[in-house]
């Protein structure tokens, strides 16, 4: 259903007492629910817009994106993903640009294009791809099956529309929202350092590098944390925070969707510290979002060794806490509050025919990217945050480089150049000839936000690459090196960027460059036309667009054709009750007779309430599928019958009383048609 047709519907009220005991309120700034904008003329020269949605995908049967498993299929929902989105507009000259961050693995150009496509159809030119900015928080634990391109949908086993369509109207909602919340505000920017929450994962390739980076790192660590607030009357109603860290806390062997470190951390200041109600309708009074920024060598995991279920959710919730303390420190220091112009630029640039300058190249020679090409290093995955493929190392691939290159095909001269030390397993820039495998005209935009300036790549930069495209803006629009951060995983996504020095390890982040040696240093070339043209104040053109894969995309897996209750049961039968007294800290399990979470997916409403029954002898609603305490487990019963599982972790402080576990599905009959089921456990006694 699309983003205008389906209403968001709410059905709770919000559980406060005892929702932040523990959970570290370090500068927390209150602001009241329905607290007045600032009026008009108050603000600092911007107008500034909030919104959030719900982007959830598919929750079951669908393979999950980021450790390239097949086994990785989703069976439930631990938390929602959602997107968040802010537009600063000029009061006076009228440029504006829209920021939206999704908690999802990546961008591909097919949302990038759909999302604009909406806009284009709400708001005609006011929002293109020269001034929209879209970034994945990276999560490896959202659906895949969203892209066009075919090797990101090959542990899917195709595309999944139902996803896709989720994803972008979800990022559109939001976009909408802030477009609707657009009022008087200030902006204020801060920096902070934040340690003991990422590691360098590839210190191999990372002491390759010459010592002025190196030294820049001491611990091979970017350590900075910036927050981005927004202010109205003098309270804080929404922030942005950038910090880079993988989204793999969450483990490989997870089959709960969920949002990981960074979607927590959002999650936390909005809802644990503000007391935001996802599914209220009206405008949330605070929207907190926590962006990706050069994390393509930055592991959340701090020993190095890939994270396990259960441990992951406690792990994934102490980083998430880690860069809201982080980030919410930095809201109670006054900022510098910025000024000046708002202003974007966006180019399309064909990375595998670039010919890059010697005053990129660092050699003083000129040198080309190639057609992309996989090296047997990115079949490994990494090995401290998820192992993919059995049978590969990181580094050297001897027998996989002698099979690929004698026997499956013969890699031609230039190519091999371009390529080099990388021995090509997969010349997948051959294979786009026949099917699009991964995108080859890419978009690398620069946006610039008063003082701030961001740095959009569609791919994962290192620390060390990010210094130096970082280094070569800031150098040229004249701003602080703190000022300027790469906006990673935006707008597409064409895998990893690496230094040449770090290329030749060919740890998985080299062996993942897809455009060879010379790759960074094409982009640096892009970005400093981009900063050029910024500075100046002059126009680029666009640059080779991709093309519409739009309905190209294959899809393999059938969809639900059936669901029928267990035998002898009927839909939203309890099958495990449960128990009658718990004590806060302990948890609560019911099993229902359910049916495929597929059918519906209740995009911006909710698979399960928790209710707690008031004096009155009314039910309201404590907690739902959004909420960090509760699980939601699908599994197959049989060939038609599904098991849902509902788990509730009784958070500290919860209120004594009576409460119960709702279950809300949708269940396909043979003719096609799908109807409401509900199930309702006994009640029981918190004590």
């Amino acid at each position: 259903m699309t983003a205008e047709r389906r209403p968001l519907r709410s059905r709770r009220t919000v559980l406060r007492a005892g929702a932040v005991t523990g959970l570290g309120l370090a500068g927390a700034r209150l602001v009241a629910p329905g607290a007045a904008a600032a009026a008009p003329g108050s603000g600092g020269g911007y107008l500034v817009g909030r919104g959030i949605s719900d982007a959830t995908g598919e929750v079951a049967e669908v393979g999950m994106m980021g450790y390239g498993r097949f086994d990785q299929q989703a069976a439930g929902l631990h938390t929602r993903l959602r997107a968040r989105a802010f537009v600063v507009a000029e009061q006076a000259g009228g440029r504006r640009v829209l920021l939206i961050v999704a908690d999802s693995p990546m961008i591909f150009e097919s949302v990038h294009r759909a999302v604009l496509r909406r806009l284009r159809q709400a708001y005609g030119d006011l929002y293109t791809e020269r001034n929209v900015l879209i970034t994945a928080t990276h999560t490896h634990a959202g659906p895949g099956g969203y892209s066009h391109h075919l090797l990101y949908n090959t542990t899917t086993f195709g595309f999944h529309r139902a996803t896709f369509e989720a994803v972008a109207d979800g990022l559109f909602e939001a976009a909408r929202n802030a477009h609707e919340d657009l009022a008087p505000s200030e902006l204020l920017l801060s920096h902070g350092t934040l340690t003991g929450a990422s590691v360098n994962r590839s210190r191999t390739a990372f002491d390759r590098n010459p010592k002025a980076d190196r030294d820049h790192f001491p611990d091979g660590v970017d350590t900075l944390t910036t927050l981005l607030r927004v202010e109205r009357e003098g309270r804080t109603v929404g922030a942005v925070n950038w910090f880079p860290v993988h989204g793999t806390s969450m483990s490989g062997d997870n089959r709960l969707i969920s949002a990981d470190n960074k979607g927590y951390a959002a999650y936390h200041w909005e809802r644990e510290v503000h007391g935001v109600d996802y599914l209220a309708d009206g405008d949330p009074a605070f929207v907190s979002a926590f962006a990706q920024t050069n994390s393509g060598d930055m592991s959340p995991n701090l020993d190095l060794v890939p994270p396990t279920t259960p441990a992951d959710f406690e792990a994934t919730r102490t980083s998430g806490l880690r860069q809201y303390e982080a980030a919410a420190a930095q809201a109670d220091k006054p900022g510098v509050r910025l000024s000046g112009p708002v202003d974007s630029r966006l180019v399309y640039v064909d990375l595998s025919d670039v010919t890059v300058r010697p005053e990129f190249t660092g050699d003083g020679k000129t040198h080309r990217t190639s057609k992309p090409c996989v090296g047997a290093a990115m079949a490994a995955g990494s090995l401290e945050d998820g192992p993919a493929f059995p049978g590969f190392d990181e580094g050297d691939n001897p027998f996989w480089d002698a099979i690929s290159n004698s026997v499956i095909y013969t890699v031609s001269p230039e190519l091999k150049q371009a390529q080099a030390p990388k021995d090509v397993f997969v010349p997948i820039g051959e294979m786009n000839r026949i099917y699009p495998w991964v995108q080859e005209r890419v978009p690398v935009m620069l946006v610039r936000i008063g003082g701030l300036y961001l740095i959009g790549i569609p791919g994962e930069v290192t620390v060390c690459a990010g210094l130096r495209l970082r280094r070569t803006v800031a150098g040229i629009v004249g701003a602080d090196l703190d000022d300027v951060l790469v906006a990673g995983y935006s707008n597409a996504y064409f895998h990893y960027v690496t230094t040449p020095e770090e290329y030749d390890a060919q740890q998985y982040e080299g062996g993942s460059t897809l455009f060879g040696r010379w790759q960074l240093p094409a982009l640096q070339q892009t970005a400093a036309e981009l900063a050029v043209s910024l500075r100046d104040g002059t126009d680029l053109p666009l640059g080779p667009e991709p093309p519409d894969l739009t309905g190209k995309a294959l899809s393999l897996q059938p969809g639900v054709v059936l669901d029928a209750p267990p035998l002898f049961r009927r839909f939203g039968d309890v099958l495990v009750p449960p128990r009658e007294n718990y004590r806060a800290g302990e948890r609560v399990e019911v099993v229902f007779a359910g049916a495929h979470p597929g059918n519906d997916l209740h995009r911006g409403d909710t698979y399960l309430r928790i209710e707690r029954r008031d004096s009155g002898g009314a039910w309201r609603t404590v907690a739902d599928d959004g909420d960090w305490a509760t699980r939601f487990h699908w599994a197959r019963d049989g060939i038609a019958a599904s098991k849902v599982t509902i788990t509730w972790d009784i958070p500290q402080g919860t209120p004594s009383g009576t409460y119960r576990v709702v279950y809300h599905g949708d269940a396909k009959s043979l003719d096609g048609k799908v109807s409401s089921i509900e199930g309702v456990s006994t009640a029981f006694q918190v004590r």
